[in-house]
């Protein structure tokens, strides 16, 4: 795969969270630990962001072990420390302890210089009756592209 092409989705995200303001953030990573992502062998799936000493961290991001690591091989689901901007992190900060948001992991792709990258939303947690319209829209949305096809 070249450089550009890796990006693993949280297809989750949408489904359970609305979701609110997007950011771009860096990821801190040891070597084998971009090596197996630029091979495609990452889940962020179950990960979320937390906040520890002002600092924000991804939590339970799964990262496959390097296939050719030796005893420096990292663990496959370690706290990863999440890299934005001080303001940044001072208003997400605010906004998780004022309304009772969360941070949300969507995209972890390599961008153009090489480099990890994890899009993250500040996100609301959704009511049972908006997973319910959520799944509505898609069943029409699907229906009506069925009808329009076959016409």
């Amino acid at each position: 795969m070249q450089q550009g092409e890796i990006n693993i989705k949280n297809k989750k995200a949408r489904f359970e969270y609305e979701l609110l303001d997007s950011y771009d953030a860096g990821i801190q990573l040891f070597g084998t630990e971009i090596k197996s992502i630029r091979m495609g062998k990452a889940s962020i799936t179950e990960s979320f962001c937390q906040f520890k000493e002002s600092e924000l961290y991804i939590i339970n991001m799964y990262i496959d072990e390097y296939d050719w690591g030796t005893h420096f091989n990292h663990k496959t689901r370690r706290d990863r420390k999440l890299l934005l901007k001080k303001n940044e992190l001072k208003k997400l900060e605010r906004k998780t302890k004022e309304t009772g948001n969360t941070i949300i992991a969507t995209n972890l792709y390599i961008n153009k210089k090489g480099l990890a990258k994890v899009k993250i939303y500040l996100a609301k947690g959704k009511k049972l009756y908006d997973k319910r319209e959520t799944i509505k829209g898609k069943d029409l949305k699907r229906d009506l592209d069925r009808i329009i096809k076959n016409s």
